[in-house]
């Protein structure tokens, strides 16, 4: 026993398009669809007998019944335009359009003061570094001379308290023959 038909519908410009089949994949198979268009709400099944009248009639065939009469469809394609309008598009459509100013655009802004800067920012630092080296190489000097200096006064104080530590075992030696 053959599966009962329903008349299912799609869009198809000014037209609808209608087929008799027994399901939605048979169905977008007669229009030659690639995508489900089901699903995306493009497609739907017709339940008005009126509309399935046609496709019934002719199972498995793409019906196309317009949509709407002349006068919708002429008001669906919007306002005519002019005779001359359509020439001069046709003609060239660069020739309609009023020639556009050629706008010279703005140059870059100058990187000068920037350079200045920088140029500047290493000049000083080239500078504290020759400085600092200066003052460092004072203090090294310094150091030297108190490294020296120090010596010379460990020496002079060490010769001095081995005269008071010989001036002490004399006065003690001197001491103790005075009492014996």
């Amino acid at each position: 026993m053959p599966r009962k038909l329903k008349v299912f519908r799609t869009s198809a410009g000014f037209h609808d398009a209608y087929v008799a089949a027994p399901s939605r994949k048979r169905a977008l198979a007669a229009w030659g669809a690639d995508a489900d268009l089901f699903a995306r709400g493009v497609a739907d099944e017709v339940t008005d007998p009126k509309l399935m009248a046609a496709p019934l009639e002719r199972p498995g065939e793409v019906v196309k019944l317009s949509r709407g009469d002349l006068s919708a469809q002429l008001e669906a394609l919007g306002p005519r335009k002019k005779a001359g309008q359509v020439r001069a598009r046709a003609a060239g459509a660069k020739q309609a359009d009023p020639p556009r100013k050629m706008v010279k655009p703005k140059p870059p802004p100058k990187r000068d003061k920037v350079d200045a800067a920088e140029t500047a920012l290493d000049q000083a630092g080239q500078r504290h570094r020759a400085q600092a080296r200066a003052l460092e190489d004072e203090r090294d000097a310094v150091e030297r001379r108190l490294e020296a200096l120090r010596a010379k006064q460990d020496r002079e104080l060490g010769k001095l308290e081995q005269a008071r530590h010989a001036a002490r075992e004399a006065y003690r030696l001197a001491l103790e023959k005075w009492s014996a």
